[in-house]
């Protein structure tokens, strides 16, 4: 898209990619949240269940964050070799209010073989034939090789050749076939390894 905004001399063809919320300007990001969602505080826990800490509410949590959590003073489980990796939010229990983190890029609960979206739309009005395409569930992700399963024009889901990390509730899946864009769809489910 770069080349073509250069290609026809367009003004913002050089402009530096917004990664974040770029309507509410020069303002602290969970001030701004705080105005339009409701938090409620709830606990931080581990994947073993243990209690480390309280969340501020889990609007402002994604998965895959590793900064921001709130964490501050745990002490980093120990890999053989004596390193230690950073924590990652992995889950929210969104009934019990509950937020899991865990420790390590490549902890099985990041991880997902399968998503299922909704809400999908087709730039060629429906939805293409069960095959190997690609998709992108995350900002500047490289493409990755799936098989699409449509379920009907507005439901789908897509099976990963290789686990996807922090595939996100919320967030949207697009599919390719190769440089063409099919459409896509939101997340509202997903899968770990088998």
């Amino acid at each position: 898209m770069r080349k073509i905004a250069e290609k026809l001399k367009l003004p913002n063809a050089a402009k530096k990619d917004s990664t974040g919320i770029c309507f509410i300007g020069e303002r602290p990001f969970r001030d701004f949240l705080n105005r339009y969602l409701s938090y409620k505080p709830g606990p931080i826990r581990l994947d073993d269940g243990t209690k480390v800490g309280e969340h501020v509410g889990l609007s402002f949590y994604t998965l895959g964050q590793r900064k921001g959590i709130g964490i501050g003073g745990l002490k980093s489980r120990k890999n053989a070799d004596g390193t230690s990796e950073p924590w990652f939010v992995a889950r929210k229990d969104i009934e019990k209010n509950e937020l899991y983190i865990v420790q390590g890029h490549d902890h099985p609960w990041l991880l997902s073989n399968r998503l299922e979206a909704g809400q999908a739309s087709w730039i060629a009005g429906e939805a293409p034939d069960p095959r190997a395409l690609s998709a992108k569930t995350r900002y500047r992700q490289a493409d990755v090789a799936c098989r699409v399963l449509a379920e009907g024009d507005s439901r789908f889901a897509l099976d990963f050749s290789e686990p996807q990390w922090a595939v996100t509730p919320g967030q949207s899946a697009v599919l390719y076939d190769g440089d063409v864009c099919l459409g896509g769809g939101i997340i509202d489910a997903r899968s770990g390894p088998a």
